[in-house]
């Protein structure tokens, strides 16, 4: 059984994409087949797996995988190189349609040249600070500036779901180094009932912050769109930051907009890296 597969990065944040239109990996196998898809030196290599499906609910659907095998509710690196994917393959003519991830309907606005996809702005709706429905285990209704204690050192946490859960901790300096220090714990620390990606946030100024991204599933990332979505908004709920922000990540700048009804905005770029079929794996 052979399995064609497309290799795309949105700010160095890269998964493996699968067509579910004309390629079929059984249910009971994904999971399987996403480790093995996602490892970096037996397999193709990326953050995850992203299978782009028909929908009843929108225009398409994104099924996402961590690189562990577990299913995640949202990516906007990833829902951008889906809606580049859509477009730029002829499954859409439209520059505006919809996409569903883990339940959830995002709006796609692309610019487009000659054709090809060169941005995509995406409607990633209102972030949910209710700590319950983030979720994140605490006293009060929100977890805004709240502290949490890793190491016996302490810090002050900012917990939002973008359709998945998020923990921004706001430090002075940040690093690679931090993130991966303080990553693991946080991601499966027990005010996490569902773990949860974390965002280290350095305020730069009103209009630019740095993030430091270690995701749930995956591990230390170049970059996430959620996660540049949630490091955003506590920064915005914090006042710490105006209506329209750029993110600077490892892999690169998003820039993040809050409309008047607090919704959120995500404009970035996403790239091909190629496409390959699989010509001999466990699924035959």
């Amino acid at each position: 059984m052979k399995i064609r597969f497309t290799k795309m990065q949105g700010c160095g944040n890269d998964y493996v994409y699968i067509n579910g239109f004309t390629e079929k990996v059984p249910q009971e196998k994904k999971p399987e087949f996403v480790r093995f898809a996602s490892d970096r030196h037996f397999g193709i290599g990326g953050d995850g797996v992203i299978f782009i499906n028909p929908s009843d609910e929108a225009d398409f659907e994104m099924e996402m995988y961590n690189a562990d095998g577990t299913r995640a509710e949202m990516c906007g690196n990833g829902i951008r190189c889906v809606a580049k994917y859509v477009h730029d393959k002829g499954l859409t003519d439209q520059t505006q349609f919809s996409i569903v991830s883990g339940g959830k309907v995002k709006y796609m606005d692309l610019t487009v040249e000659n054709g090809i996809t060169k941005a995509i702005r995406v409607d990633m709706g209102e972030p949910i600070l209710t700590a319950a429905e983030v979720p994140v285990v605490s006293k009060n209704e929100q977890s805004v500036d709240e502290e949490i204690v890793v190491d016996n050192e302490k810090y002050r946490m900012t917990c939002v779901s973008m359709g998945n859960p998020n923990c921004v901790i706001h430090l002075d300096e940040i690093s690679k180094e931090k993130a991966m220090e303080l990553g693991p714990y946080v991601e499966n620390a027990s005010y996490f009932p569902n773990r949860i990606n974390m965002q280290l946030c350095k305020v730069m100024d009103r209009g630019h912050i740095r993030v430091e991204i270690y995701e749930r599933g995956a591990g230390y990332t170049y970059a996430s769109g959620t996660g540049a979505c949630a490091a955003a908004s506590a920064a915005h709920k914090l006042g710490l930051v105006g209506n329209r922000v750029q993110v600077h990540m490892q892999g690169g700048d998003l820039l993040v907009e809050f409309a008047e009804d607090d919704r959120v905005f995500m404009t970035g770029p996403v790239v091909y890296i190629g496409s390959i079929t699989l010509a001999e794996n466990f699924l035959a």
